[in-house]
C-alpha cells in the first residue's frame, strides 16, 4: 500500500490580460484547497512585465499556496526574471514539490505572427536538455511533471481549427524519452482536452480567459485529471 499522500494541482492558462479569469483562478485555488496551483502562460495579451507583475499581485498573491508559472508566446520574454513572493517563474528550471520535479517550458514555437516569445525547436531541445542534466544530478528520484506553454506536436492538444498540428517535436521527443507522469500545456485554445503519449498524461486545461481549468490529483504516479 502507497504510503505517498495526494497532490492536488490546479492549472489554469491563456489568461490574456484578464483580471477576472484570475481572480476566478484564485477563487478555485482557495475552493478546491489545492497543494500547489500551476500557470500555463500567456498571463498578459502582448502586455509589458509590469502590466503582468500588477495583474499576479492584485490577484494572487494572498492565496497562501505555492503557485508556479511560465511565460506564454503572448508575452514579454523578461517575465522569467518577475520576482513575486509566492510566485515562482520556472521557465528552463526545475521546482520540486514534494516527489514531484516540475519542469517548465515557455513561449512557443515560431509561429507565422511574430509573436513576443517564441523559440526554434533547436532552441527548445536546448532548454530541456539541461533540465535533464539537472535532474540527473538530484540525489533521489522524483516523478516528473512537464510544464510547457506549447503542447507535443501531433496530438489532439496542438490541432488546430484548420485541421494542422503546430505543436513542438521536441516537447514530444522530451515527453517519449523521459516519461513524465504528467504534461500540462495551452497555447491552442480551441484543443482542449486530454491525450495520451505511452503513459504519460497530457492536458490542455482550455482558456482561463473563457472560464476553463483543470485539477489534477496525483497519488505516486498516478494521475487523476478532471477538467473544469
Amino acid at each position: 500500500m502507497s504510503t505517498e499522500k495526494n497532490v492536488k494541482v490546479i492549472a489554469g492558462t491563456d489568461f490574456h490580460g484578464s483580471k477576472g479569469a484570475l481572480k476566478a483562478f484564485a477563487r478555485n485555488i482557495r475552493q478546491y484547497e489545492v497543494d500547489l496551483a500551476v500557470i500555463c502562460g500567456d498571463i498578459t495579451n502582448f502586455g509589458t512585465v509590469e502590466q503582468a507583475k500588477n495583474l499576479l499581485v492584485e490577484t494572487l498573491t494572498e492565496v497562501n499556496v505555492p503557485i508556479i508559472f511560465i511565460p506564454g508566446n503572448c508575452d514579454p520574454p523578461s517575465l522569467t526574471d518577475l520576482q513575486i513572493k509566492g510566485l515562482t517563474c520556472i521557465h528552463g528550471e526545475i521546482f520540486l514539490h514534494d516527489n514531484l520535479a516540475f519542469i517548465g517550458l515557455g513561449g512557443s514555437t515560431i509561429s507565422p505572427f511574430n509573436t513576443f516569445f517564441e523559440m526554434n525547436e533547436e532552441e527548445i531541445t536546448g532548454i530541456l536538455n539541461r533540465c535533464v542534466e539537472n535532474l540527473n544530478r538530484l540525489t533521489r528520484k522524483p516523478n516528473v511533471i512537464l510544464i510547457s506553454h506549447s503542447p507535443p506536436k501531433n496530438t489532439k492538444l496542438d490541432k488546430t481549427f484548420s485541421g494542422a498540428h503546430v505543436g513542438s517535436i521536441s516537447v514530444r521527443r522530451f515527453i517519449e524519452e523521459n516519461k513524465p507522469i504528467l504534461v500540462f500545456c495551452g497555447h491552442i485554445h480551441e484543443a482542449r482536452g486530454i491525450d495520451y503519449i505511452g503513459n504519460s498524461v497530457i492536458v490542455n486545461p482550455g482558456p482561463a480567459k473563457q472560464g476553463n481549468y483543470a485539477l489534477a490529483t496525483i497519488e505516486g504516479d498516478k494521475v487523476k485529471i478532471d477538467l473544469k
